[in-house]
């Protein structure tokens, strides 16, 4: 017996199924060593491949979980070749075509994982009987696993779509938010806006922590982009936060929460290798709210408030620019 082929193969399926499981079923784990890396390479390369082309990026996020998939199929298959190759004897041709070969053994190993055979090789009895047994439940669980896992991260996506179709269909920065929220005495009205949203937020949140490979999925149009969404609403709690007077403001009980939703959701970034940018994006525009008599604070107090929100308003951008998108523009 070949106790090297034997122990790498085992080191690999161990780590390959560890990944797997990791990836599909730890919700606060995020994704897999092997996922989280090579799902990070493939963006890259489709970055560099599409030179930021929407349309062509808006593939990423199927063809990297496509690749995810074939690469766990790939490596389970490699893993249990090696095993099998331990032994020479391992498998049986019933049809006494000759020496049993490399090509045998791939044979053999994925009509195992994958289907019951045609009987042209059978395992040796014993030991060899018992792991063709555990190779076929390997391969039975990876295709619940892989099914499961793709309807869980194609319903998130309709949802992160969803999301961001509610907050750019409402406006395309945070200003416009503010102007449509005011009721010509207070910002009372955008309660329940605030508290949907937020709510919304915080259920993607968790879809992300789950499935980071979701920051990958690309929408072609800007207006289905949950990167730009996030950023217009969050511009919009600032301004309802820093850039109105006090007596005017919304309900604080569901800024704080609206502005908690989406801290929380920028800590998903890390999965995601998505760093915070070097610059600072644009300052929103207190002018646009005094064109329509809108109550604001002095520019001098906004400008005060927003250097308390440096570092998050860079993480904001970074996500942006990861996505491939512009930063929300003023549209006066």
């Amino acid at each position: 017996m070949n106790t090297i082929y034997l122990i790498i193969g085992a080191i690999i399926l161990i780590v390959t199924f560890v990944d797997i499981f990791w990836t599909a079923l730890w919700v606060d784990g995020a994704s897999g060593p092997l996922s989280k890396t090579f799902t990070q390479i493939c963006w890259r390369a489709l970055r560099l491949i599409s030179r930021n082309n929407s349309k062509l990026l808006s593939l990423s996020g199927p063809l990297i979980l496509l690749s995810t998939l074939l690469m766990w199929v790939l490596l389970i298959w490699c893993g249990w070749t090696l095993f099998f190759a331990a032994d020479g004897t391992a498998f049986i041709d019933t049809e006494n075509r000759g020496p049993i070969s490399w090509t045998d053994r791939i044979y053999f190993t994925v009509f195992t994982l994958f289907t019951l055979g045609i009987g042209d090789f059978v395992p040796k009895e014993g030991f060899w009987q018992f792991a063709t047994s555990i190779a076929t439940g390997s391969g039975m669980l990876f295709v619940t696993f892989g099914v499961s896992y793709v309807l869980s991260v194609v319903g998130a996506v309709t949802q992160k779509r969803s999301f961001a179709d509610n907050i750019t269909g409402l406006a395309k920065n945070g200003e416009t938010i503010i102007k449509q929220g005011w009721n010509g005495t207070d910002f009372r009205d955008i309660d329940l806006f605030l508290k949907d949203h937020a709510s919304q937020l915080s259920t993607l949140t968790q879809q992300h922590k789950a499935y980071p490979i979701l920051h990958y999925f690309h929408s072609e149009n800007d207006d289905q982009a949950s990167s730009v969404a996030v950023a217009i609403f969050d511009e919009a709690l600032t301004l309802y936060t820093f850039g109105v007077p006090k007596q005017y403001q919304p309900n604080k009980v569901w800024i704080k929460e609206a502005r908690s939703s989406v801290q929380s959701y920028l800590g998903t970034l890390n999965a995601a290798f998505i760093n915070p940018s070097d610059n600072v994006p644009p300052s929103p525009d207190l002018n646009t709210l005094r064109s329509v008599d809108l109550p604001t604070v002095t520019d001098e107090e906004f400008e005060s408030g927003l250097a308390q929100l440096k570092d998050r308003r860079k993480k904001l951008l970074g996500m942006v620019e990861a996505d491939a998108r512009s930063w929300p523009n003023v549209i006066k």
